[in-house]
């Protein structure tokens, strides 16, 4: 009806002429058949496995923002965290598992990983992770390398306890396409495991990566200089799609633009939906990316690797730009020598938003250890900081950085139960998961040799996991 509304009204005005037969202006195209650009054409379509209500009791919690209860209890029900306290009731007919001399966790969140996009086995037929054909391909999507099969997945959830992880694409561009933000679970496919709701991210990169790979080929970037000349010449463009987009969104006037698939990430940018993740190590190319990010009008969400942070945590803190960095990589190429082992203590206590990461699949099964290493060194210099506010960096912080935290990241009612049991204090190399749940549905129990996940790839191969 409201379509026949429209043609009946731009027909009455017609006939008041009668001798205007112009055919209608787009101007005057109703609203809803105007051309727009679908943010989501790839939609999530992730469904939690079964769970069953759920009391973990006489356990120490760590919540995720910092706070401890000893000996307490946290109840998990219709995939939510129902409540978590000293006592809480539960229903009849909940399964009740004592945490006796155990600790639970949130789940672990790796803001930076290329399980999928670099799976096992490691060989060229798997290396999917960099478009290394341009320094500029924000076209580019890692969903859509992404192999569900890969079994590195099943290590980090029952190895290491992570139940949520970004793959990102690698850092050979200045601009390497979209990350996504995934759900520990297998599925046939990649938008099975999609985080619902979760922003998309881009990934740039700064310093020796872009530079070396093209000014080997003697393509620019060669330099430096060029890296963020290159940088700035693209988001100019990019503002210039925006403002064609926005100007024909909003009057509808003409032909719609002539879509450009990698200037509509970067006008996501722009527009605030997409998160920048920004590889980069040396503090003043950071601070540089910083003045390019208010020349452009974009904000930069994370810096990853980031050895030299902690040297400019006050204008991470000012800028609300996060950290994401390892305990103790360093030295394995010139812009990552002057790196200190409190780096990711000395961001904490400077009040800027930091966390672990891995870009390894070997290190996602330990980041638990990665932090105590991290905390290990900060307390040795003086740095006063708990275990429980250290779980942050596995926790909290990485879901603000993903633009999740609303959803997990914290063991707070309402929140998705995405929960870990570890056997032992989760900051001791001697830990390990013994339960995970994933929105409530136990995915892992060490204690069930039924419950524990194994690729498809890797099935009737016992030596490589499958050990059913």
């Amino acid at each position: 009806m409201k379509r026949l509304a429209v043609l009946l009204l731009a027909g009455g005005a017609a006939a008041c002429t009668q001798a205007d037969s112009r055919p209608q202006t787009a101007s005057a195209t109703p609203q809803a058949e105007r051309m727009r650009v679908n943010p989501d054409p790839y939609p999530s379509t992730y469904r939690a496995y079964p769970g069953v209500p759920t009391r973990v009791v006489n356990v120490t919690i760590y919540d995720g923002e910092g706070g401890r209860i000893e000996r307490g209890e946290a109840l998990f029900a219709d995939g939510k965290v129902v409540a978590v306290g000293q006592t809480v009731a539960a229903p009849a007919d909940a399964v009740t598992v004592d945490g006796t001399g155990k600790w639970l966790t949130p789940g672990i969140i790796d803001v930076h990983s290329h399980l999928g996009d670099y799976p096992t086995p490691a060989v060229q037929a798997h290396s999917d992770g960099n478009e290394a054909t341009g320094p500029v391909r924000p076209e580019v999507w890692a969903e859509h390398s992404v192999w569900p099969q890969d079994p590195g997945f099943s290590r980090a959830l029952a190895n290491g306890g992570v139940t949520t992880l970004q793959i990102l694409p690698g850092s050979a561009n200045l601009f390497g396409g979209r990350s996504v933000t995934l759900k520990n679970v297998y599925a046939r496919t990649v938008q099975g495991m999609k985080f619902p709701g979760a922003p998309y991210g881009l990934k740039m990169a700064c310093g020796e990566n872009p530079k070396r790979v093209y000014g080997s080929r003697n393509i620019m970037p060669q330099t430096r200089m060029g890296n963020i000349a290159v940088d700035r010449q693209t988001w100019a463009k990019a503002q210039e799609y925006r403002r064609k987009w926005d100007r024909y969104e909003a009057d509808g006037k003409g032909d719609p633009p002539t879509r450009d698939i990698a200037m509509d990430t970067l006008a996501g940018v722009l527009r605030g939906d997409i998160l920048i993740h920004n590889h980069c190590y040396r503090a003043d190319e950071m601070a540089i990316v910083l003045d390019m990010a208010k020349e452009f009008g974009y904000k930069v969400g994370t810096f990853h690797h980031a050895v030299e942070a902690y040297k400019i945590a006050d204008l991470l803190k000012a800028n609300g730009t996060c950290a994401a960095v390892w305990a103790d990589w360093w030295g394995f190429k010139m812009e990552s020598y002057d790196a200190v082992n409190e780096n990711l203590p000395l961001l904490h206590k400077a009040g800027a938003c930091a966390m672990i990461h891995s870009d390894d699949a070997n290190g996602i099964q330990r980041l638990n250890q990665e932090v105590a290493k991290a905390l290990a060194a900060g307390r040795r210099m003086g740095l006063a900081i708990t275990d429980e506010e250290a779980w942050t960096w596995l926790a909290i912080a990485p879901a603000r950085a993903l633009g999740v935290d609303k959803w997990t990241g914290s063991l707070k009612p309402g929140k998705m139960a995405d929960a870990v049991l570890w056997n032992g204090n989760p900051l001791s190399v001697y830990s390990r998961p013994e339960k995970v749940w994933v929105d409530g549905a136990l995915l892992y129990d060490a204690n069930d040799p039924k419950r524990r996940p194994v690729s498809d790839f890797e099935l009737g191969q016992p030596g490589s996991g499958d050990v059913k």
